[in-house]
Order: structure tokens, then C-alpha cells, then sequence
């Protein structure tokens, strides 16, 4: 019941299924394949679900994603449309249905279509017989059809005597086979020499066969490989090597076979081969390699086949072996490197060697024996045994003979001798000059020799970052002065030491070096600049080599880049042995960017940018801006050091203590009664203002030059009496004036006056002349000397009673004190001290005193005129 359930659900899904897909579309034929070229035709058929409000009409076609052109339709019906394709040439291709509908497209169906050819008739039909194992057989079917193709391998017997073959039953008669070859395996395999085959190749659009080939059995077999059972030598005979085979079980049987050895050396690839007959009953096979290699190891393979068959079997697995040994033909490349000596006076010597490079190779090196003793005492020999390719000897500072042999188990190798010199001796330079140069695919290095009769040289180079003496290569020249060797024994961007040594004899001479690269390119990295401390227009930039590893080549030069901040890039370039430059005329207090460029025969690199500033000042500005002020600031303290030291002196001359004329005590000043009518007159004990214009002017007469040195005298004369009528006058306490009379008719004053004032009687005319002045700090006397040649004219005049005062000096030309147009030439005051006291109380009660003393441009003290008036008017 359950199962009749699921039935109907299944009928009614396919139906369902069934349903809509009528009612939408459908496309025939589905899936076409057609001959490429001819004419495609298609139909679409549209379903219920469009019948009512669609047609055929509505339907278009594409191919691929082309619109097919609307004259390739055709309406068959109202939902039937087709279309033909004219010279289809796609190999696959998709065509499509689609109704167009209101302005829309609506995919309804697509298929796909190929075209191709029908098959060409199969040919070359060739078969391999495996003895009751398996009969395969392979064809060509010629060009390619792209469509899916069928073959059908036909095997038949003919009748003996016959050329009409018969088909033999399905099992044995036929194989199907969607490719080019078809297999009958066992048990149906049966052998006979009457078969012959044919192929039936067949597509959609035709079919093909072959002939009937006949192909005997006993051509076709192919055997299993052998297996080999030995390869050795035989001891005590050289250059042979017997090889022993076993042969497969299933081989026809009653036929004779043929085997073929195939041996080689194990480092080549060159073979060689040696046919060895057997009958079909032996089962195993034997064979005697001879004329080969001393000590040499071959590979060994073995392939057999019938007589009458065109296969060979498969080769079998290959077997090694090596000829009998014989003692090394060759001597040892030896070389060596010496170490300086040590401090205990031992040295190290480090000797290498090359494997024995003979062809053909002796055998398989055991080992190398060493001997080496001092040149001058042979009975000192030394023996060690090495199985490396170097080793490393103590010497002491004597000259060595060092030997070696390499060894096997047939004998040792001719005996190489080097000589190692002792540390005091000098080796011979015998070789003028080497260099180097690369070609596309070789190194060469060439040399001259001073020594032509030196016919052996070495060769010896090794990077020059490799410092251990082991890496190095060295290599024998002979009858040469040049080497070659190929360029990919070097590495690139790489530096090497290539050294030359010149042998004479069992000497090594001293060699001469150089450096090379093979290849070059630009620096790994470039030079890191440091400036220091700049300066004002200049700064030095120094930098360090680059590291050997990041040259990549030989550094040309190097060139430094320096930019001021919005400035124009600089450079300067210097060559490969400089690493600091100055760089000059550089902006004061400017920022600047500087770089270094190495460059090498590839290229430059640059390194890392560095900035700095230019200073403001340099030293020498700032020598000249200190020196000046430190100067100063010493003038500064030392004037003030002597400041302090000389106090009183310079207060005495910056500030002299003052005479105060309102306390000086005047005596009688004899003038002549012209000056007395005018002069003095004009300030008398009556309180009224002095009138200038009323005083005499006293004219100084000055004497002729032939005159100077009797008026000094008669000046000295008159100073002296009138200081001791003045004293006099003091000590009698008298309140005088002092003078000199003259007649009226000389009208000039004595070459020498003295007068001595007292306070009281200035101050009794300063009171009268109701002049303001300045307190003057009281004195005792003031005392005047008017040590002078001079001639005084006092003229009289009726309109102004002025009095002029012409003075001469005799020991200088007119000096004129711009304060005092009729001042004498030197006034001295003397100040005694005996009337400060006296005078103390007196000048505190003086409202108006009289101005400070003047100097004259010579430095000296005076008095204006009116002081004189004052004085005297009393």
C-alpha cells in the first residue's frame, strides 16, 4: 500500500513536470551535432503558459550573444518559429530562444551545438604481444573529428593458405575503445600466426574502417627484463668485468633468443653495448666486459628479445661495479699558505691539495701521506696521513722540504716536493707588472716577467672577505704568461685578490697582487655624512668608507651634495682616497642638507641626508666684539682701582676747595684816579645796581718780544714786595687795598700787583650792589698775583667814562677768556685758614653771595671783574 503511494506521488511530479515544460518551450533538435560548414536548422516550440497572449512571431533568436538575422526565421505555426544557419563554423556554440514582449526580452530556451567531420579511416595499426599476458594494439585515426567517436578493434583468423579472414567469436573477436587503442587481455589471448586486425572508427556523421592487417604472433612478442644477477671484477685481472643475467619465465618457447648488455661509466652518459646470443632453453645468461678503465666504477644494464620480434624488453635495473685498481700515474696539485710567526718563533703552514684529476682515474684514494723535515737536516723527516684535501703544519723559522703522495690499494702516486723558505729569507721579485680583464665569458689575467727563463707560475686567487687560508684556489700555469678561466668561476659584485707567484727551480718567488671584479654594480649602500661643528661660512663633512660587502665594485670618487634651505643643490666631487672635504662660502646662520654619493664603474648610490646650521658668528667675530669690551671693562676696573687708591688727589683736582670772597678780608688796592673815578666809582657804598656800561675796561699792554725778559724781571721784583706789604697789611689787621701809584701820563698798571681782600669788605659790596650770587663757602684771604708784563691804557671819555684793558702776554700769544674779556693772564688765590673760623658765623648771615670761581681754558682759577668792583668798593 505504502509502495503504491510513492508510485503515484512520482507519476504526478513527472507530469507535473512534464506539463510545464510544454507550456513554456522547447528547442529541437537538443543538443545537435552537425558537420562543420553545412546549414544548422533549429525549431522552438512555445509552451501553454504563452499560447494565449504570445505567438511565434514574439520569438527571436541568438546565437551566442549575436541577434540571428529576422530573414533566417521561419513561422511554422503560431508556436512554432525556426531559424537556419547558414555555414555554421563553430566548432560549440549556444543558441537561444526568446520571445520579445513589450519592449523585453524573456530567455525561453538555449542548446548547445557542435560540429565537426566524420571519421577518417584509422591506419598504422601496430600490436604488442605479452606472452600470455595481454595483446594490445594502437591506430591513428587521422583528423581530429571534435565530435565523440567510437572504435571498434577487429581481430580475425585467416584461413591458412588463405587471404579471407573470419570473424572469431565476441570474446576473442572484438574490443570497443573511446581512444586510439584497444587491449585483449588473459585468458583471451591466444597465440596464433593467422590473425589479423581491423579498426572501425564511427560518429554521428559516418563511419570508417581499416584493412585487415595480418600480424604474426612471434614479431609482436615483447619479454619481461632480465634480472641481473652479478657484476664484479676478477682479482688480479685489470680492465674486466663479468656480467651474470637470469632470464624471464614466460618466453615462447623453441626460439632463439638474443640478449644485449649495455655498461657506462658512472660520472658519463655515453653507453656502449655488446650482443650476446642464447638458446630459448638456457634460462640464464653470462658475459666478459673487457678493455675497460683501471679503477673505474660502470653501470650495468641488461634487454633481451626473441630472434623473430621487432620489441626489445624493457631494460632491467642497473648494477654498479668497479675495475681492479692501480696505483695513481699523477702527482698531487699541492699548494700552500704561510701564516707570519709567532711570538714563541713557531709558524703555521697550511698546505692544499686537489683530488687526482687522471683520466682515466687510478682508483679510489685511500688517503695522502705527508713528509716534511728542515732543509739542512734531512734525519728530522716527519710523517702524518691525511684523508682531507689539507692540512695544517707547526714549523719553526727554518726552511722546509714538504712532500706528499696519494695512495691506494694498488700504490702511491708520484712524490710532489715544495719548499717552504725560512722567515729571514727574501723572496726574488721577478714579476714586473699583472692585470686583469673580463670578456663575455672568460677572466683573463696577463703579467710580465723579468726572468724569461721562469717558465711556471701560480696562480692564486680568493675573495677578499675570506679570511681563512684554506678557501682560497690556486691553479699550475706553465710556459704562459697569461691565464684564463671561466667567468662563472667568480662570483659577481664580489672583490678578489689575485695573486701571480713565479717557480724556479724548488723556489716560490714573491708574488705580485691585484684586486679585480668580475662584475660591477652601483654601492649596496652609500656613505654616512658627519659634519662636526659647522662654522659661519664654511663646515667640514667627513664620512667613512663604505663596507667592503656593500661596494659592489672599485669607489671612483665621491661627490657631495649640500642644499641651504630654498636653495640650489651644490655639489663637489672629490676622489675615492679622500673621506673629508671642506665645504666654503656657505651662508652665515643658513640651514643646509648634505648627502655623500659613492660612485663606482656601475653607478652611484647616495647615503642618508644630513642637516646642519651655519653659525651667526664665527671665533673671529666673536674675538672682535670680546676683545674690544674686555679691554674696556680692564680700562674700567683700572680706572677705578686708581679711583680709589688717589681719592684725595683727584678731589682736590676734580673739586677744589673754594675761596668764599664774602669772608675775605680786603686791603687798599692803589689804583690810579681815572680808575678810581670810573672803576671804582661805580661801586661805591650806595645801594644801586652796577651799571656796566660805566666800567673801565682795563687794556693790558703787552711789551714787544725784545721786551719779555726785563718785564719777567721787574714782574719777579714786584711780586715779592707786594707780598710783604700784603703781609703787612694782614698782620696790622687793616682793611686795605694795596696798589701801585703811577703817574697819569704812563696810564698802565706795574707789571706785578698784589691785593688782598677780605670778606668783610665783599660783603659790604655785595649788600651795596644788590647783585644776587652764589654762597661761597667762607675762606681766610684771597690773595691775587698778577705776575704779568702788561700795560694798561685807561682812556676817559667824556660820553661813556668806559675804561678798556688791553693785556699782553709775554710768554704766550693773546689768550682771551671767553667769560672775561678783560681778565689778566694768571691769578692765583691763595686761602688762608686762619679766618675760617672767624669767618664761619659771618657767612651763614650773607642772603646773596657770589658766584663760583671760573677757570680760564688753561685750567686756571679766576674771578669775573665785577668781584673786583665789589671787593674794592668799601
Amino acid at each position: 500500500m505504502f509502495s503504491c503511494l510513492i508510485w503515484m506521488f512520482v507519476l504526478l511530479c513527472s507530469s507535473v513536470a512534464d506539463e510545464n515544460s510544454i507550456r513554456d518551450a522547447d528547442i529541437f533538435p537538443s543538443s545537435p551535432e552537425i558537420e562543420r560548414g553545412s546549414t544548422l536548422k533549429l525549431s522552438c516550440v512555445l509552451g501553454k503558459r504563452y499560447a494565449h497572449h504570445r505567438n511565434a512571431s514574439h520569438i527571436i533568436w541568438k546565437l551566442n550573444h549575436e541577434l540571428i538575422a529576422q530573414e533566417n526565421y521561419n513561422i511554422v505555426n503560431e508556436t512554432v518559429s525556426s531559424v537556419a544557419i547558414h555555414n555554421f563554423t563553430y566548432s560549440k556554440a549556444h543558441v537561444k530562444c526568446f520571445t520579445k514582449y513589450l519592449g523585453k526580452e524573456q530567455l525561453l530556451v538555449h542548446t548547445e551545438v557542435k560540429s565537426g567531420f566524420p571519421p577518417d579511416t584509422p591506419g598504422n595499426i601496430s600490436c604488442i604481444y605479452h606472452f600470455d599476458a595481454e595483446l594490445n594494439c594502437t591506430w591513428t585515426s587521422g583528423r581530429e573529428t571534435n565530435l565523440r567517436t567510437n572504435y571498434t578493434l577487429y581481430r580475425k583468423m585467416m584461413k591458412e593458405g588463405g587471404m579471407t579472414p573470419v570473424t572469431l567469436p565476441d570474446a576473442l573477436g572484438f574490443c570497443e575503445s573511446k581512444t586510439e587503442s584497444c587491449s585483449f587481455n588473459y585468458p583471451h589471448t591466444p597465440y596464433s600466426s593467422y590473425f589479423c586486425f581491423q579498426v572501425k572508427a564511427q560518429n554521428v556523421l559516418g563511419e570508417a574502417s581499416s584493412d585487415c592487417v595480418h600480424i604474426p604472433m612471434e614479431k609482436i612478442e615483447k619479454f619481461e627484463p632480465p634480472e641481473i644477477l652479478s657484476v664484479k671484477k676478477i682479482t688480479g685481472i685489470k680492465q674486466l668485468l663479468t656480467v651474470t643475467w637470469k632470464m624471464p619465465e614466460k618466453i615462447i618457447p623453441s626460439q632463439d633468443l638474443t640478449c644485449q648488455v649495455q655498461y657506462r661509466k658512472s660520472y658519463s652518459n655515453s653507453s656502449e653495448f655488446v650482443p650476446v646470443p642464447l638458446n630459448s632453453a638456457e634460462k640464464t645468461g653470462s658475459c666478459n666486459l673487457t678493455g675497460l678503465w683501471d679503477s673505474t666504477e660502470y653501470s650495468v644494464a641488461i634487454r633481451c628479445k626473441s630472434v623473430c620480434s621487432m620489441f626489445w624488453s624493457e631494460w632491467s635495473r642497473e648494477e654498479k661495479a668497479s675495475t681492479e685498481e692501480k696505483a695513481p700515474s699523477e702527482k698531487v696539485d699541492l699548494w700552500r699558505v704561510i701564516e707570519s710567526s709567532h711570538s714563541a718563533g713557531s709558524r703555521s703552514v697550511h698546505l692544499m691539495w686537489k683530488p687526482l684529476n687522471s683520466f682515466p682515474p687510478s682508483g679510489r684514494i685511500l688517503g695522502y701521506k705527508i713528509q716534511y723535515f728542515p732543509e739542512n737536516n734531512a734525519a728530522l723527516k716527519m710523517t702524518n696521513n691525511s684523508t682531507d684535501k689539507n692540512i695544517s703544519l707547526v714549523l719553526n723559522e727554518e726552511a722546509y722540504i714538504i712532500s706528499i703522495t696519494a695512495y691506494n690499494s694498488a700504490g702511491n702516486s708520484p712524490e710532489t716536493i715544495l719548499r717552504i723558505p725560512s722567515t729571514g729569507e727574501k723572496a726574488r721579485q721577478l714579476i714586473e707588472t699583472v692585470r686583469t680583464f673580463t670578456t663575455n665569458e672568460e677572466v683573463v689575467v696577463e703579467w710580465i716577467t723579468s726572468e724569461p727563463e721562469v717558465d711556471e707560475y701560480v696562480v692564486e686567487w680568493y675573495e677578499e672577505l675570506e679570511t681563512g687560508p684554506l678557501s682560497r684556489s690556486w691553479q699550475y700555469i706553465s710556459n704562459s704568461t697569461n691565464w684564463k678561466t671561466n667567468k662563472r668561476d667568480f662570483k659577481p659584485f664580489i672583490c678578489y685578490n689575485i695573486s701571480v707567484y713565479p717557480l724556479y727551480g724548488n723556489k716560490v718567488a714573491a708574488p705580485y697582487s691585484i684586486q679585480t671584479y668580475v662584475q660591477e654594480k652601483k654601492p649596496s649602500a652609500g656613505p654616512v655624512a658627519d659634519t662636526g661643528i659647522p662654522g659661519k661660512n664654511e663646515v667640514t663633512v667627513k664620512w667613512k668608507e663604505i663596507s667592503k660587502d656593500k661596494r659592489n665594485g672599485f669607489i671612483t670618487n665621491y661627490t657631495i651634495f649640500y642644499k641651504p634651505e630654498d636653495g640650489k643643490e651644490l655639489n663637489e666631487t672629490v676622489n675615492s682616497d679622500v673621506l673629508q672635504y671642506r665645504l666654503k662660502f656657505l651662508q652665515a646662520n643658513t640651514q643646509y642638507t648634505v648627502y655623500i654619493m659613492a660612485s663606482n664603474g656601475a653607478g652611484g648610490t647616495r647615503g642618508e641626508p644630513k642637516t646642519f646650521k651655519t653659525l651667526k658668528f664665527d671665533k673671529e667675530d666673536v674675538i672682535f666684539i670680546a676683545l674690544p669690551v674686555g679691554l674696556s671693562m680692564l680700562f674700567l676696573l683700572g680706572l677705578w682701582i686708581t679711583c680709589i687708591l688717589n681719592k684725595h688727589t683727584f678731589q682736590k683736582v676734580c673739586w677744589p676747595d673754594i675761596p668764599n670772597p664774602a669772608e675775605s678780608m680786603a686791603v687798599e688796592w692803589p689804583l690810579h684816579a681815572s680808575v678810581n673815578n670810573s672803576f671804582l666809582k661805580g661801586v661805591t657804598s650806595e645801594a644801586k645796581p652796577i651799571d656796566f656800561e660805566d666800567l673801565s675796561v682795563l687794556e693790558l699792554c703787552f711789551p714787544e718780544e725784545s721786551q719779555e725778559g726785563s718785564l719777567l724781571v721787574n714782574c719777579e721784583n714786584h711780586v715779592s714786595e707786594c707780598t710783604d706789604s700784603n703781609t703787612n697789611g694782614m698782620i696790622n689787621g687793616d682793611t686795605e687795598m694795596l696798589y701801585n701809584e703811577e703817574t697819569e701820563d704812563s696810564k698802565c698798571f706795574s707789571p706785578c700787583m698784589s691785593y688782598i681782600i677780605t670778606h668783610q669788605d665783599i660783603r659790604s659790596q655785595m649788600h651795596s650792589a644788590s647783585i644776587p650770587v652764589k654762597e661761597i663757602q667762607p675762606t681766610a684771604v684771597l690773595e691775587v698775583d698778577l705776575c704779568e708784563s702788561q700795560q694798561t691804557s685807561i682812556k676817559n671819555e667824556e660820553n661813556g667814562h668806559e675804561e678798556v684793558l688791553k693785556l699782553e702776554d709775554f710768554s704766550e700769544k693773546a689768550l682771551f677768556n671767553p667769560y672775561l674779556k678783560n681778565s689778566v693772564k694768571t691769578r692765583q688765590f691763595l686761602i688762608s685758614e686762619n679766618l675760617l673760623e672767624s669767618n664761619k658765623n659771618e657767612s651763614k648771615s650773607q642772603s646773596n653771595v657770589l658766584p663760583p670761581f671760573q677757570q680760564n681754558a688753561t685750567g686756571q682759577s679766576y674771578i669775573t671783574l665785577d668781584m673786583f668792583g665789589l671787593s674794592t668798593a668799601h
